[in-house]
């Protein structure tokens, strides 16, 4: 016998005598039971379980990839560490060239006399007050000179020779007399030129 030649209306649906309901019919109920219990297993268990697995699945693509970034710089570290001392050796050679608080006179003459050697005549030469950064401060000096443009480029290059760092800012450079220009014509140059004091504490921050 199929479900085909049941007359379902003829059949006692009460679940009490489920027994003598046709086999099809209790194979069907049957195999409709399991199809519910195994949606309803699903829906309510496994996907929440399938949720927590891509949860677990993206956090452990974010743990491979720290972990390569981890790895990445535990190799490269001793390049890292060389590159680190190298950069502290260049800053100790820097502070070494940087005067003293009791050098700072020496070094003020120094620059005058560089333009007095070069054949210049000063006509500013003011210090300004220090600007303070992290581990130095900057020293600030207005100058105005004349000479020749042969005189003042030996003058800029003198400074450059200097041993203790000194830079150049802000420069311009004007005739004298705006109606007479040539090689041999007086120039006025206006610069500020910076020197650098290491400040105390200066070594420590850097080891």
């Amino acid at each position: 016998m199929n479900l085909s030649e049941i007359d379902l209306s003829e059949i006692d649906w009460d679940f009490n005598s489920a027994w003598s309901w046709p086999l099809p019919v209790r194979i069907g109920i049957i195999v409709l039971s399991c199809l519910l219990v195994l949606g309803g297993g699903i829906y309510y268990d496994t996907l929440d379980q399938l949720k927590v697995l891509e949860t677990v699945q993206k956090k452990e693509a974010e743990l491979k990839t720290v972990f390569m970034l981890k790895h990445n710089q535990t190799v490269n570290l001793p390049a890292y560490q060389e590159q680190l001392k190298q950069i502290k050796q260049k800053l100790h050679d820097i502070i070494k060239q940087m005067p003293m608080e009791e050098e700072i006179a020496g070094l003020l003459i120094d620059i005058s006399q560089t333009g007095i050697a070069s054949g210049l005549e000063f006509k500013l030469f003011k210090p300004a007050p220090p600007v303070r950064q992290d581990f130095y401060s900057e020293l600030p000096i207005n100058v105005e000179v004349t000479g020749k443009y042969e005189e003042l480029c030996l003058f800029v290059s003198g400074l450059a020779a200097l041993p203790r760092i000194v830079t150049i800012h802000d420069l311009t450079i004007v005739p004298v007399d705006k109606t007479k220009i040539s090689k041999q014509s007086p120039m006025l140059m206006s610069v500020m030129v910076k020197t650098y004091r290491e400040n105390g504490n200066a070594q420590n921050d850097i080891n």
